[in-house]
């Protein structure tokens, strides 16, 4: 089958990481599949005259709005997936949310990461709840095995002749869902404190207007520095180097940091946001935090406990083996993909 998966594909953001794994199970299924960027196409009739053209047999969208819409009164059957704002966004918005009831109604099948999206999705338009399935992310990690990881601290401006180093790092798109100036100054003022803690916030320029806002109060924030993007391979061993990784956003589908970071070992704090909440289980498998200030008490707890830190990070890595694996996500989408015929 011959399947058009349409995604905005902005450097590391979650829509294309989700995309570039779903294009790889369905390759594997032996079915050719074309991703196209739908934050670059010029009009919605730009896709419509794609299908039409019987180059495709089905078409797969990331987000329910921003890669649903362009299939709207599509020729070809197709499904969605997800993106977490869609559903904990855009469905503030009434034109969003009529456009996305129309495209859930078209769609053969809709998956959602956890079920709490599920339900939300549900609430909404309960004429599809039968068609929604949940599909945790399935998640692989492959870390540059000769990453050199001093060479990164002096490239980023991390003092490294300091001996007992704390590097938080804080993985996003620089867009305001994301919210990476969450933490900036209470993190700033515990620097002061403690010269070894220092967070890096490391993503794409989602949102240029907002980027240069990140820039202009990283620059009167000591400890806190805006780092350079780099190849997935390289940022898994820099996350593993790391002594946490961060989450700060308002709103999340799924954070593949947060598994990532799981994955590789690393102990995780996060906002406590449903999205979070849904796969991390406080004191268990991460630390969830409410504001700026109790992030900063957990992060201490966390260094001074270094039992405690070995006993998250065991938890979380089995939570991901048992419930993020990569070839039961792979059955699930080669199987969902059958109901495009």
């Amino acid at each position: 089958m011959r399947l058009l998966l349409l995604a905005c594909l902005r450097a590391r953001t979650g829509n294309a990481t989700t995309a570039a794994r779903i294009q790889s199970h369905l390759h594997d299924a032996g079915h050719t599949c074309v991703l196209k960027d739908a934050s670059r196409c010029e009009s919605l009739t730009e896709i419509a005259n794609l299908t039409s053209a019987d180059q495709f047999d089905a078409a797969l969208a990331i987000h329910l709005y921003k890669g649903g819409r362009h299939l709207q009164g599509s020729r070809i059957p197709f499904g969605i997936i997800f993106g977490g704002t869609d559903i904990n966004e855009d469905m503030k918005n009434e034109e969003k949310r009529r456009v996305m009831g129309a495209v859930l109604g078209e769609a053969r099948f809709a998956v959602a990461f956890t079920m709490k999206m599920k339900e939300l999705a549900a609430a909404e338009w309960p004429d599809a709840r039968k068609k929604i399935y949940v599909q945790y992310q399935g998640i692989k990690t492959t870390p540059t095995e000769n990453f050199d990881w001093y060479r990164f601290l002096q490239s980023t401006g991390i003092p490294t002749d300091t001996g007992d180093l704390h590097v938080f790092l804080l993985i996003c798109g620089l867009r305001r869902v994301k919210d990476p100036l969450y933490l900036v100054d209470v993190f700033s003022d515990w620097h002061r404190n403690d010269p070894s803690v220092h967070l890096g916030i490391i993503g794409p320029a989602v949102d240029p207007l907002f980027t240069s806002e990140v820039k202009e109060k990283i620059k009167r924030a000591p400890g806190v520095h805006l780092l350079q993007e780099m190849p997935q391979d390289d940022l898994h061993a820099a996350m593993r180097r790391c002594f946490a990784v961060v989450n700060s956003s308002i709103s999340e589908g799924m954070s593949a940091a947060i598994l990532e970071a799981m994955d590789l070992n690393i102990p995780v704090l996060a906002r406590n946001i449903p999205g979070n909440a849904a796969i991390i289980k406080h004191k268990d498998t991460g630390l969830l935090y409410s504001d700026p200030q109790e992030f900063v008490v957990l992060s201490k707890s966390l260094m001074n406990d270094p039992i405690m830190e070995r006993e998250i990070v065991t938890r979380a890595k089995d939570y991901v083996k048992k419930h993020h694996s990569w070839e039961c996500e792979r059955k699930a989408y080669q199987n969902l993909v059958l109901r495009l015929q």
